[in-house]
C-alpha cells in the first residue's frame, strides 16, 4: 500500500530542492514526480517538455509553470496514450468530457490551485513582488512544493477512483 502522505511530502521536498538547484518551476514539479517513481513508462528526459512552461510560459506570466508541471505529471499517468484508438471523433470527445471523461480529473487541478494561491496565472501570483526578490523566490518555492503535492494527490485519485469527479467551473458549461 502506498503511503500517500509520505509520497506527497517527498515530492514536495524534491521539487523544492530542484528549485534551489536552478530548475524552473515546471521542471521542478515534473522531475519530482519522476523521482518519486510515479512516472515509470517514460524516458527521464521528458522533463524537457516542461522547460517552456517556466515563468508562466517563457516568463510571459500566463499559466503558472508549477501548475503546468503538475498537469504534465498527471498527464503522463492519466493522459490518453493513443487518442486515435477510439473509432470515431464522438467517442474520442466523450473520452475527454463524457460521464467518465478524463477532463473530470484534470478540471480539479486549476480549481484547487486557485483556491490555494488566489490565481492560476504567474503574473498575478508574483505581482506583489519584484521578480528578482527573495520574497518572490520564497513564494514560488512554496508554490512549487505544493504543486508537486497536488500532482501526487490527483495521480493517486485517478488511480483509485478513475475519472468520476464532478466538474467544477468549465468553459463548456458541463453540469454534473
Amino acid at each position: 500500500m502506498v503511503d500517500k502522505e509520505f509520497l506527497a511530502d517527498e515530492a514536495k521536498r524534491i521539487a523544492m530542492n530542484y528549485f534551489k538547484e536552478g530548475l524552473n518551476c515546471a521542471e521542478c514539479v515534473l522531475q519530482a514526480i519522476i523521482d518519486v517513481g510515479l512516472i515509470k513508462d517514460f524516458p527521464k528526459d521528458i522533463v524537457a517538455l516542461a522547460t517552456g512552461f517556466g515563468g508562466g510560459i517563457g516568463l510571459s506570466g500566463n499559466l503558472c509553470g508549477a501548475l503546468s508541471g503538475a498537469v504534465l505529471a498527471v498527464s503522463c499517468i492519466h493522459g490518453r496514450k493513443n487518442p486515435l484508438a477510439k473509432e470515431n471523433p464522438k467517442e474520442r470527445i466523450l473520452e475527454l468530457d463524457g460521464e467518465r471523461g478524463v477532463y473530470r480529473l484534470f478540471n480539479n487541478l486549476p480549481r484547487e490551485f486557485k483556491e490555494q494561491f488566489g490565481d492560476v496565472n504567474c503574473g498575478k501570483i508574483v505581482e506583489p513582488y519584484d521578480w528578482q526578490s527573495k520574497e518572490r523566490r520564497k513564494n514560488c518555492h512554496n508554490i512549487i512544493g505544493e504543486s508537486a503535492k497536488l500532482a501526487v494527490k490527483w495521480i493517486l485519485i485517478g488511480n483509485e477512483e478513475g475519472f468520476t469527479q464532478p466538474f467544477g467551473p468549465n468553459v463548456a458549461g458541463i453540469q454534473n
